[in-house]
């Protein structure tokens, strides 16, 4: 169960968070307006940045989605998937990727060579397939897909997150109804 308590993070005199309390048992969709700490409270709780006040706890092995998709270029995505060392093979890194509309051509392509949105699809399988990651943080996962591919990266997220505390960013309404998870607001 991940914790925040009475968190607070100032970047010089602006103010970003400030007595932010949550707790996290299972899968929670995390929604709020643009500049509200959002992507900062996820970097606090990855230990990238460190708040100015409070304190966290519960948070084991990380496995993350960042807002960039921060990929590997010259590899192809599945190798970046298997980079997590979380036991997938290269066949199963490729079966999850066809099952998110990858073709056999777009496998072989180096990630830098993949559309924004397969980009994203390999970030996303690369948090989730990594299992020995006990709590996932996902900053905007679905971004750069069409409505189509949301519902298939929705339900995919949901059966591979199952049984670990996970945290999933998201402005995106239709997103949170169909993962189904109970979504907390920051302001």
């Amino acid at each position: 169960m991940i914790q925040t308590q009475h968190i607070k993070k100032c970047f010089g005199a602006n103010l970003v968070l400030d007595d932010v309390n949550l707790t996290v048992s299972g899968p929670a969709v995390l929604m709020g307006p643009s500049g509200c700490g959002k992507t900062t409270l996820l970097r606090i709780l990855m230990g990238l940045e460190s708040p100015d006040a409070g304190r966290i706890s519960g948070v084991g092995r990380v496995g993350a989605v960042f807002q960039e998709s921060r990929l590997c270029p010259q590899l192809t995505a599945g190798a970046n998937i298997c980079l997590t060392g979380g036991g997938v093979t290269p066949a199963g890194a490729e079966a999850a990727l066809v099952e998110l509309g990858f073709t056999s051509a777009e496998l072989a392509l180096p990630a830098g060579r993949l559309s924004g949105g397969q980009q994203r699809r390999a970030a996303l399988l690369r948090a989730l397939l990594c299992r020995p990651a006990r709590t996932l943080l996902l900053d905007e996962p679905f971004t750069g897909m069409d409505a189509e591919l949301v519902e298939r990266a929705a339900a995919v997220t949901v059966r591979l997150a199952a049984g670990r505390d996970t945290l999933l960013v998201t402005h995106d309404v239709r997103a949170a109804e169909l993962l189904g998870w109970p979504v907390l607001t920051l302001h």
